[in-house]
């Protein structure tokens, strides 16, 4: 027992006065109680004196000498992990030279600030399992290497949605010229950069046609960043071909470094005290893929009616789409599991309540516009196995007119290669 809190102020008090009251012969009424209040007090202190225990170092939690009190809470605060940087590390295929000063220590920057920061660490983590099982599919089927899907967690943190203030968008964050360039439909109606499976392919093409200019993987990947037009100017200017030599933007300084440092934590999230438990990973996203044509623009929730689901959900499937609607022409679109079948049975029957909302949103005075030869067109990228034939057949058109929409001579088409079909 603490006798500190035994003898507290008041419980000393009372027992002053107690044993001051005992003081008096029997029978014999208190007069001047001043000398026999003296007295007890007195002897109460000498009992306090007696029965409280010394200080003593580490006894009840009371230490002797400060100095080693404030070297015990020091030592009690627990220590910040350092991860070391592995001694060689190599992106793409191609070795990462960190005997030089430079390249090391702007790689332990990059590594530094992303492994210590938690929470988007584990975002990437729940998101890398939707996203990394198609770009894994694609980049082994056009013989890319594996590491390019890092190139996508360092562009947009595999965000739905990702916009950069340059105007970049999309989870590869394609400016709009390089997005047409590579067959992504951006307009008023329409962005493919935020079409996942889109852009992902737009993604690969560029990256190849970038590494077949400059020979490395890395030179490719920072010619993504900064424009392939500003990196054979740097080149050219520098008289160098090596990026970790290189003089660059300084955002494309980091790039490359960032990219590495993703893999490193990614590819064993465990060694750096990362540990998502089973089933807190994010799901692929599933999705059947159907074609609907229509002369007026079709609002998105008649299509979630005859899908038996909710506007939303049609929405998140097709994120390329501005707005509430579906334009007017041939569109590809996104549909939940097990709609595709009779989506476009099921679709008929919602003919009437088509026009009438399309003449609700769009009157006819505002729809009144100079007939053109073409309204517009879609640009379809040849898959492994496909024809002219087969493609005409996909969109309803002879196969004379693909021919004279793409100035073909012949029947002759290829893997990527992009056509143009016209509505």
């Amino acid at each position: 027992m603490n006798m500190r809190h035994v003898f507290s102020p008041r419980l000393a008090l009372a027992f002053t006065r107690q044993l001051a009251e005992n003081m008096l012969p029997r029978g014999e009424k208190p007069r001047d109680t001043s000398g026999r209040y003296l007295l007890a007090t007195c002897v109460v202190l000498l009992i306090s004196l007696v029965i409280t225990p010394h200080s003593r170092g580490g006894e009840q939690g009371v230490t002797a000498n400060p100095k080693e009190a404030i070297r015990s809470n020091i030592t009690s605060v627990p220590r910040v992990p350092f991860f070391p940087l592995p001694r060689e590390v190599e992106l793409c295929g191609e070795s990462v030279p960190l005997q030089y000063r430079d390249v090391r220590e702007r790689l332990e920057r990059e590594f530094i600030i992303s492994v210590y920061n938690h929470a988007q660490v584990y975002l990437w983590l729940k998101r890398k399992t939707r996203y990394f099982p198609h770009i894994e599919k694609r980049l082994d089927e056009e013989g890319l290497p594996d590491d390019l899907k890092y190139l996508a967690v360092a562009e947009s943190d595999l965000m739905d949605y990702a916009y950069s203030p340059k105007g970049a968008a999309g989870h590869w964050q394609f400016i709009r010229s390089t997005g047409r360039r590579y067959g992504l439909s951006i307009n008023r109606r329409k962005d493919e950069r935020l079409n996942f499976f889109k852009a992902t392919n737009a993604a690969f093409n560029y990256l190849k046609e970038l590494h077949d200019e400059f020979g490395s993987w890395a030179l490719a990947m920072a010619a993504y960043n900064c424009g392939e037009i500003r990196m054979r100017k740097e080149i050219a200017e520098q008289g160098v071909r090596d990026y970790y030599r290189l003089k660059l933007p300084r955002e494309t300084e980091r790039y490359i470094f960032r990219i590495i440092a993703i893999k490193l934590i990614l590819s064993n999230p465990e060694k750096y005290g990362y540990h998502l438990p089973a089933g807190e990973q994010y799901a692929e996203i599933k999705s059947e893929h159907v074609w609907i044509r229509s002369k007026v623009p079709v609002h998105m929730r008649i299509i979630a009616e005859a899908c038996n689901t909710c506007f939303r959900e049609i929405k998140q499937l097709n994120p390329d789409y501005r707005g509430y609607y579906i334009p007017a022409g041939l569109h590809e679109i996104s549909v939940p599991p097990g709609c595709g079948r009779t989506f476009q049975e099921v679709l008929a029957r919602y003919t009437e309540e088509i026009k009438r909302e399309a003449m609700r949103a769009y009157p006819k005075r505002a729809r009144k516009r100079r007939k053109r030869k073409h309204s517009g067109y879609r640009v379809y990228v040849v898959k492994k196995g496909d024809t002219l034939s087969t493609i005409a057949k996909t969109f309803g058109v002879p196969i004379s007119k693909i021919k004279k929409w793409n100035n073909l001579s012949k029947n002759v088409i290829v893997p990527g290669q992009s056509i143009r079909i016209y509505e």
